[in-house]
């Protein structure tokens, strides 16, 4: 079976939908065309000259990444410099790039999450309210011979989802009405004939990211030719997400042991510690990359430590001035575990698709070196 980019694409964007990337972003492709056909796909947190390198050693298709390899326009491309070498390479080779990136770190199961389960974090909820996802509440009308399998596709497709309970419907039985008019081929009733049939109305909530699907599962269960069905935009709060993760521990530790178990589950050579080493922790909260900025949203709740990276000296004269101990585990030491993140998430959907797709993971040497 032939596997399009775009495949590949509509598969990430079911996990990591680019509404959630901000604003200042650059998430979606990069270079190439959603019309590659692609059989091997390199993945990487960033697209530098030795992931470039493995690319073209490896005969790919498409990179995935998580940093963009454009954050913002570019004026011209000089094939002298870096970028512009890449962009030939690139170009040249066919290689379609595409790039997840704060889309990525809110997502429900996207990086953050990882993080924080990879930091043996429990009870783990997004750090702050950034965005919510819209609900909706659908009625589908269904004569009662077919009321469980409708029920049973429409939430196979996702509707019914309320906190940590699925499959959650209501239905109420009455009587529906219909008078099949010219050129119909009515699955109960004759053309022109007024018909009455036992029906159940059938309600369910819906995430609008779940939408097209549910709808798409209805008329694939329903026997009706014209589904009778009713969606009405809620106000209810919806899925929260955020860029950032707030957990705790199974016990309370030390700050100096707990960096210690940081730096052996991470695999970062080294860390920088704000705080008392011998403070107790709890409670934590995780963002990952540069996640100083968003500080005072983490000093305004109940936590005792944040893991991040890219940590400034006044960003951690602040930290210190709040009583808030932070980890600086490195840009790169909290992301690296995007490349089997990604892995993790597709293989499975490939398999599922019988989408015949290898996928390479890639990661670059530290930049940064470091002196004892």
């Amino acid at each position: 079976m032939t596997v399009w980019a775009k495949d590949i694409i509509t598969l990430m964007e079911e996990e990591f939908p680019l509404r959630l990337a901000e604003s200042w972003d650059n998430s979606g492709l990069q270079i190439g065309s959603s019309d590659k056909q692609v059989g091997r796909i390199l993945i990487a947190l960033d697209l530098d000259s030795f992931v470039l390198k493995q690319a073209v050693k490896q005969q790919v298709d498409m990179i995935i990444t998580h940093h963009p390899l454009f954050f913002k326009p570019i004026k011209n491309i000089n094939y002298a410099s870096p970028l512009g070498k890449m962009i030939k390479t690139l170009v040249s080779k066919d290689i379609t790039v595409y790039a997840a990136h704060t889309n990525l770190d809110a997502a429900q199961k996207g990086l953050n999450q990882a993080l924080a389960e990879k930091l043996e974090l429990v009870n783990i909820e997004p750090l702050y309210p950034a965005s919510r996802e819209v609900l909706f509440k659908l009625v589908v009308y269904v004569p009662a011979t077919h009321l469980e399998e409708v029920r049973a596709a429409i939430c196979t497709a996702g509707a019914g989802n309320i906190g940590k309970y699925a499959d959650c419907t209501f239905r109420a039985r009455g009587t529906g009405t219909f008078r099949p008019g010219q050129n119909t081929n009515p699955f109960i009733g004759k053309t022109g004939e007024l018909e009455e049939v036992d029906e159940f109305r059938l309600e369910t909530i819906i995430y609008e990211s779940d939408l097209k699907q549910v709808l798409d599962s209805i008329h694939q269960a329903h026997p009706y030719e014209e589904v009778a069905y009713d969606l009405y935009r809620l106000e209810n709060e919806g899925r929260m997400f955020s860029p950032g993760r707030k957990g705790c521990l199974v016990e309370k530790t030390s700050l100096q042991d707990y960096a210690v178990r940081v730096k052996e589950l991470l695999g970062v050579k080294s860390l920088r510690v704000v705080g008392d080493w011998e403070s107790n922790i709890k409670n934590v909260a995780v963002i990952s990359g540069s996640g100083a900025s968003l500080m005072s949203r983490v000093i305004n709740q109940n936590i005792d430590l944040l893991v991040t990276g890219d940590l400034k000296y006044h960003e951690a004269k602040d930290a210190e001035a709040a009583g808030l101990k932070v980890i600086d585990a490195g840009h790169q030491g909290t992301e690296a575990i995007v490349v089997p993140l990604l892995i993790d998430y597709l293989k499975p959907k490939l398999t599922n698709q019988n989408l015949d797709v290898e996928l390479i993971p890639c990661t670059s040497p530290d930049c940064i070196k470091e002196i004892f």
